[in-house]
């Protein structure tokens, strides 16, 4: 193993072909010096200077070994220069994993700002149902999620509200309602509904239950969808109504009707909230300075 030591020296000295000058340039005595380039041609095996009484000049050898010694010098700079980058957060990977979030503009303006600050960041973008997030924060294959809520607590989880809006029904055209300007959630008792199954976002589904038995009745779930897209595909199909987030209702179709439920405004369970989510036990500077950037852009907007 050659130190990096001996390669600024075989440089300083290839670059003045000349001991004193080269000594004094790295701030050291000659004889040290000699002695350094005698270690470093002893590991290369071959001599990299002809040494003469008024002149020093590099061998074959030496030429070739100058141009590796540069390279490896500068990549040592550039990969500590990068290292504080890193340390600094303008600089590294992150992945992101998320429900759909195309409807919450705030959130992709603020990504998009931090994108243009942090051109250095790569990001991985994964989509993901909340529970596969949980895992996946759980384990460090992910840096931040964007989620619903679990449903249950989750050590080291740490979680920020980005976004809360109100529960609308989707329901197929034609349907006996859809002229209603808002509906009642229980004359749906008698309805089949469509849903994400509990495994996928035990807290979403749980939340949608606890909401229809409030209002007095269990819903006949009849099918599953895994996408909030195909729940909207399951609707247009007359499978049955679903309850969805409100920024679902900018879907343009003319065969789902969105309306909002009735329900008092400061009714928690009437609404959904979108979290993000980071595991606190694993330190990263460069996610900590997204999430920083995402909450101060939320709060100004």
């Amino acid at each position: 193993m050659i130190e990096t030591r001996l390669l600024q020296q075989f440089v300083a000295v290839a670059e003045e072909l000349h001991f004193n000058r080269a000594a004094e340039r790295l701030h050291m005595a000659q004889p040290p010096l000699s002695q350094a380039i005698r270690k470093l041609e002893s590991a290369v095996g071959a001599p990299l200077f002809v040494r003469t009484h008024r002149s020093v000049a590099l061998t074959p050898a030496g030429a070739a070994f100058l141009v590796t010694a540069r390279t490896a010098l500068s990549a040592l700079e550039e990969g500590v220069a990068q290292t504080r980058r890193v340390a600094q957060g303008i600089e590294g990977h992150l992945t992101l994993t998320f429900i759909n979030i195309a409807p919450y503009t705030p959130l992709l303006r603020a990504l998009r700002g931090f994108r243009n600050a942090c051109p250095g960041v790569a990001f991985t973008m994964v989509e993901a149902t909340t529970q596969e997030q949980v895992i996946a924060l759980e384990q460090g294959r992910a840096d931040i999620g964007f989620m619903r809520t679990p449903g249950t607590s989750v050590p080291h989880l740490r979680m920020a509200t980005v976004s809360s809006e109100p529960i609308y029904v989707a329901l197929p055209a034609g349907h006996r309602l859809e002229s209603a300007p808002t509906i009642e959630l229980a004359s749906l008792k008698d309805d089949a509904f469509v849903a994400s199954p509990r495994t996928l976002g035990k807290g979403f589904h749980d939340q949608l239950i606890s909401l229809c038995q409030a209002a007095g009745f269990v819903p006949n779930i009849v099918q599953h969808g895994r996408q909030m897209q195909t729940l909207i595909a399951l609707v247009a199909a007359g499978f049955g109504v679903a309850l969805l987030p409100a920024s679902l209702a900018t879907t343009a179709r003319e065969d789902v009707v969105f309306r909002p439920l009735q329900a008092d405004p400061s009714d928690e369970m009437a609404r959904l909230d979108l979290f993000m989510a980071w595991n606190e036990t694993r330190a990263s500077t460069l996610r900590d300075r997204l999430i920083q950037t995402i909450l101060q852009s939320l709060s100004a907007s």
